[in-house]
């Protein structure tokens, strides 16, 4: 096989990395942080709010990543760019840029899965740690922050382990609306050089290693903090 083109597109593929990276940092961040009040209110209600999260979740779960991505790319984006004042302020220098929606198709996307997980974990926390914290004239708010977010994310971590993991191998994605990550760099490659395997090849050892790097690291965060049952 040629590696010819290696040294040329060097940089290129490492930047590529660094941005499938911080798509991936993004979007599950955002993504955790929406997912906590989805998946809370599912079980605290009001009954209204609980029925809209689950409406979301069931469209973000039901629904093509893909087609989520395109509709946030060419139809808000679309939007967007036909407002004079938005073309003209600070906001869209980020506003038409891909990486913006791809950011944001996948953080509304893991929001809906992980706001399942969510529920489930905070379903999973027995009533009578719930009961105690408030024996001893806790607040909601007090035991949410110190015994049931906490107890109920103890539970659920390999399976954010494996969202992060399915999360990240959704990124080449972003490829499909201009943003050169990782697979969007081995795709450049392609389309000058007309070489078509070695960059392939190269891609999924990357997406090989990121992913056994997320492996350890999720093992290494579940010692530190066991799971009780």
């Amino acid at each position: 096989m040629d590696w010819s083109w290696l040294p040329k597109y060097l940089p290129m593929l490492i930047q590529g990395v660094s941005i499938t990276i911080q798509l991936l940092v993004s979007s599950m961040v955002l993504g955790l942080l929406l997912a906590i009040p989805i998946g809370l209110v599912q079980v605290t209600g009001p009954k209204w709010l609980a029925a809209i999260a689950r409406g979301y979740c069931t469209v973000m779960r039901g629904t093509p990543l893909l087609i989520q991505l395109y509709l946030f790319y060419y139809g808000v984006g679309s939007i967007l760019a036909t407002v004079p004042e938005l073309r003209q302020s600070f906001l869209w220098p980020i506003l038409r840029e891909g990486y913006f929606y791809a950011v944001l198709a996948f953080a509304l996307n893991e929001a809906g899965y992980a706001g399942e997980i969510m529920r489930g974990a905070f379903l999973s926390v027995p009533k009578g740690e719930l009961e105690a914290a408030r024996s001893f004239g806790m607040s909601p708010w007090q035991v949410l922050r110190r015994v049931w977010l906490p107890r109920a994310v103890r539970n659920v971590l390999p399976t954010l382990g494996g969202e992060t993991i399915l999360t990240l191998k959704s990124t080449p994605l972003a490829a499909l609306v201009t943003v050169v990550d990782l697979f969007g760099a081995a795709d450049r490659v392609r389309q000058e050089t007309y070489i078509i395997y070695p960059p392939l090849l190269l891609v999924m050892v990357i997406y090989m290693i990121l992913t056994f790097i997320i492996t350890r690291i999720f093992a290494a965060v579940e010692k530190q903090i066991p799971v009780r049952r």
